[in-house]
């Protein structure tokens, strides 16, 4: 295949992350959003909320990598936040579709975009750490805005977002505190369950 080739297969194929719904609600709770429209606003949360971290960050190469973090799971499926099951195999699962898919790209391209998701999975710079926050934070903001509907379907346990979200702190004081309001709010409306 000519290297064109091989980038409109790559486009095409990536044409299905339009069908993987996650478990968090549209904000006005008419149907589960999928991975397309989740790495799109989260996306443009990069660019928006880059004022509100610690460290440096490349805005571009976030936005790259929220872009296609989610691609991945074309073939390993989404994994909920909050199932301990899916999480034993989900690093094993999407390793293999990473190989995959980026591999239908020209070496240096897939190269690139596959050293992007690992950077993302290790969660160790602070592109990763703001890439990591930003897909955190958006189910956030959509579940408040839907009236924690996603939450009360999955009987979500404070401790649960709380651990999930530990990092978010060092990578945004700010943010780290808007979570919190939103998690007290749903915690007093019993959205969410204190234990």
């Amino acid at each position: 295949m000519t290297r064109l080739e091989q980038q409109i297969q790559f486009i095409v194929e990536i044409d299905k992350v339009k069908q993987i719904f996650r478990q968090t609600y549209l904000s006005d709770a008419a149907r589960k959003e999928n991975d397309a429209e989740h790495s799109w606003h989260i996306a443009l949360m990069a660019f928006m909320l880059k004022e509100y971290v610690t460290e440096p960050v490349d805005v571009m190469r976030v936005m790259i990598m929220v872009l296609i973090h989610d691609l991945v799971e074309i073939d390993a499926g989404d994994t909920y936040a909050y199932d301990p099951e899916g999480a034993k195999t989900k690093a094993e699962r999407e390793q293999k579709a990473a190989e995959r898919i980026f591999g239908l790209l020209p070496e240096d391209q897939g190269a690139y975009f596959k050293g992007l998701w690992e950077e993302f999975e290790e969660y160790r710079t602070s592109d990763a750490k703001y890439a990591h926050l930003l897909d955190n934070f958006q189910p956030l903001l959509l579940n408040d805005a839907s009236g924690g509907k996603s939450w009360e379907e999955h009987s979500v346990k404070k401790s649960w977002i709380y651990k999930r979200n530990e990092r978010m702190e060092e990578t945004s004081p700010e943010i780290w505190h808007y979570m919190q309001e939103i998690i007290d709010r749903h915690l007093k409306a019993g959205r969410v369950i204190d234990e």
